[in-house]
């Protein structure tokens, strides 16, 4: 679960670094208004001094008539730390299990959610993380990246990590537009929308597959107005309608006409194009265009893992990855059920009658 800095890619394109026309645009775009990141830059907390060697005590169960039970934990050492807590590895003396523990600094300027957020998650397989997240209980994670999706390299199990930014929204509610790490942050946060869906995580999941596929970020923004001008390189300048679908309120129109660049053009040739045309149909300006988490799901990009002959490439069984829950599947068409649960699984879902 350590942070790790990601060093800022020079362009975007095939390996041996062909970026011609993508560099530079023109000088209209140091005009645009937005607000900076340094603006409102949050405070750095330094994790030095944190109690590693002490023992922490936490009571769990005790939900659906489960009995409480005590555990006790050793913090290790320190593993990552970050704008808002820190993270220990830490063994569990009863069992000998190696987790991992999160203080959290409570900081009056900030509302932390993370716990009542962890209080509401019960999943045993995250692998469809977002699809339930965002259809299950209408959280947004809000930080999506490459160091909050934790892999199993022996089963290579997904998990999304880290609710500390992470919120219920509420339609008509405002919510701070400040948000989500800068490479991977929607271009509507960028736009200052204060009204926006859990289709900025789907943005953000499109940016931390692009950087799977390229090796590198592809949208390496140094400040906030730089991030937009990384964005429109590869999209190509955002229509007037597409500005008012990110933010409606945004009054400045001043943008060059900048074209998109073919998406078959940023990736090396040998990249399926399942890999690319998901991700296309993940990062579009305006959010309701964006697919869906569970539309996801049933893109071609993972057909594979439908075949109930595939294993894994160290020759395991693949992880259960369609033993969904009834909750998790609500207001999915049967159109949609059809393509997402092979026939071999359909028991697995025997409530949906298909």
């Amino acid at each position: 679960m350590a942070s790790a800095n990601v060093a800022p890619a020079s362009g975007i394109g095939e390996p041996g670094g062909n970026t011609a026309g993508l560099d530079r645009l023109p000088d209209e775009m140091n005009n645009i208004k937005l607000r900076d990141d340094k603006d409102i830059e949050p405070t750095f907390v330094d994790g030095n001094g944190a109690e590693t060697g002490h023992i922490i005590v936490s009571t769990i169960g005790g939900k659906n008539g489960q009995p409480k039970q005590t555990v006790s934990y050793m913090a290790e050492r320190i593993v990552g730390q970050g704008s808002f807590g820190v993270v220990f590895q830490a063994k569990c003396l009863e069992t000998g299990e190696t987790v991992a523990i999160k203080k959290v600094l409570q900081d009056k300027r900030y509302k932390n959610r993370e716990l009542q957020t962890m209080r509401l998650i019960d999943h045993p397989n995250i692998f469809r993380a977002l699809a339930y997240i965002h259809g299950s209980i209408g959280v947004c994670h809000r930080d999506i990246k490459p160091q909050n999706v934790l892999v199993n390299p022996h089963t290579h199990q997904l998990k999304l990590c880290d609710f500390g930014s992470a919120k219920v929204l509420v339609k008509g509610e405002p919510n701070i537009s400040y948000i989500c790490s800068r490479y991977y942050r929607a271009p509507e946060l960028i736009f200052g929308a204060t009204e926006y869906t859990t289709a900025i995580d789907i943005w953000s999941a499109g940016c931390v597959l692009a950087e799977l596929l390229l090796g590198q970020p592809l949208f390496p923004g140094e400040n906030g107005v730089d991030q937009l001008v990384e964005i429109i390189k590869v999209l190509g300048s955002p229509t007037r309608e597409e500005i008012k679908c990110m933010n409606p309120n945004y009054t400045e129109f001043k943008f060059p006409q900048i074209k998109a660049h073919p998406w078959h053009k940023i990736f090396h040739k040998r990249t399926p194009p399942e890999a690319v045309d998901l991700v296309s149909r993940l990062l579009q300006y305006s959010p309701n265009l964006r697919s869906s988490a569970l539309e996801v799901l049933i893109h071609p990009f993972f057909d594979e893992l439908r075949d109930p002959n595939i294993r894994l490439p160290n020759g395991r069984f693949l992880p259960p990855l369609f033993n969904f829950k009834q909750h998790e599947l609500k207001g999915a068409s049967v159109e949609l059920l059809g393509k997402l649960i092979p026939e071999h699984a359909k028991k697995q879902c025997a409530f949906l009658g298909l």
